[in-house]
């Protein structure tokens, strides 16, 4: 029953939501700090979760325990020897259960504390250090379908389809957005975490969304966008709805989902960078399929349905470069153009991209000249 407090799971089980929300109100012990851990599952775009007691108040990752899971139930190990390790690596507030608590990002590792098949965060980390006297940044706008439980896309008609693309991106108004309660809770609980989300806007399909995180320098671009993504679902369960990051949700005449990378270095953002951009593109130019398989977790199959040319995308298969084209691999803003300083916009990466990977591939080419 929208409105009531109410969630409805079946004829004779009802959530109450109040109900639920008065145990959040009972006083928490001065000594106790609840602590969500959160990964990468062996999807390598699913995230996972679980919580435990501290008698401390930690400030860096370094404080927290290592912790174990089956890694068997996740897709990252077999029955017979299922522990998985879970490595602390950043820290947020909790913006569900509130300060003292914490919600910790951390890195999966196998039971010989050898790096999961899917965290890829080890290596890149490794390669932003090696590009660190470059001050490598990142900011990623991240897109997203919200869905009913039925799978369909949220406020859309039952049966048939809303009115075509045009009203929808940036819209207002009850025929033109869906879900912006969704929207305007997660941005206030990204910044409550210290997540340093940057924006929010409703996108060109109805039912779709974005926000951007950045600017970031190194690895916390991964850590700060996969806890946005945490956050984003565990808001959207409260609400009974789905988030999707799949790069096109609905065949057909719509706009697919994008993770769109703004890159840049210290030498790019200083006057007459305009001339380390084009080099950058002529690097990236030269790579085009080295960073399509990494730009998906199904090295290019998902974005093979996205990337088609049209729908404000380029062609998977060809590399192309413009100032202020949204129909090319890498867009130059156009006021980095005419400042001639700034960064550059690779709009290949796929909704559900692993953020680490991609970042690590761009600090490769670009400044490791690998």
């Amino acid at each position: 029953m929208p409105g009531s407090g109410f969630l409805e799971t079946s004829p004779n089980y009802v959530i109450n939501k109040t109900v639920a929300a008065r145990f959040q109100q009972l006083p928490q012990p001065k000594d106790k700090v609840q602590v969500m851990y959160v990964w990468i599952d062996g999807t390598g775009q699913d995230l996972r979760a679980k919580s435990r007691t501290l008698g401390f108040m930690p400030t860096k990752p370094e404080e927290l325990p290592v912790w174990n899971y089956d890694g068997s139930s996740t897709y990252q190990s077999q029955g017979e020897n299922s522990d998985t390790f879970l490595y602390p690596v950043a820290i947020f507030n909790d913006p569900f259960r509130l300060a003292p608590n914490k919600l910790v990002m951390c890195e999966a590792y196998k039971h010989d504390h050898t790096p999961a098949d899917t965290n890829h965060r080890k290596s890149a980390l490794e390669t932003m250090i090696k590009a660190a006297d470059q001050k490598p940044w990142f900011g990623i706008e991240q897109e997203y379908t919200l869905l009913d439980t039925d799978g369909q896309p949220f406020g859309w008609p039952k049966t048939g389809y809303p009115g075509p693309q045009g009203p929808y991106y940036c819209g207002v108004g009850a025929d033109k957005v869906y879900g912006r309660d969704i929207v305007e809770a997660h941005y206030r609980a990204c910044l409550y975490a210290g997540i340093n989300i940057s924006g929010e806007n409703a996108e060109v399909m109805p039912a779709q969304w974005e926000f951007q995180v950045g600017p970031c320098e190194g690895i916390s671009i991964g850590d700060h966008l996969w806890m946005a993504r945490f956050i984003l679902h565990r808001i959207a369960e409260e609400f009974g709805i789905v988030v999707t990051l799949d790069p096109k949700p609905v065949p057909g005449d719509w706009n697919g989902a994008g993770a769109h990378c703004n890159f840049s270095t210290q030498a790019m953002r200083e006057n007459n960078g305009i001339i380390e951009i084009e080099k950058a593109i002529e690097k990236l130019s030269k790579q085009h399929m080295r960073h399509i398989m990494v730009y998906d977790p199904n090295e290019g199959k998902d974005n093979e349905r996205r990337l088609t040319g049209k729908h404000e995308t380029s062609s998977i298969q060809n590399f192309s470069a413009g100032v202020a084209n949204r129909g090319a691999s890498i867009r130059i803003p156009r006021g980095c153009a005419d400042e001639k300083k700034g960064y550059l916009e690779d709009r290949r990466p796929a909704s559900n991209c692993d953020p680490y990977k991609v970042a690590e591939v761009i600090v490769r080419t670009v400044c490791l000249n690998e």
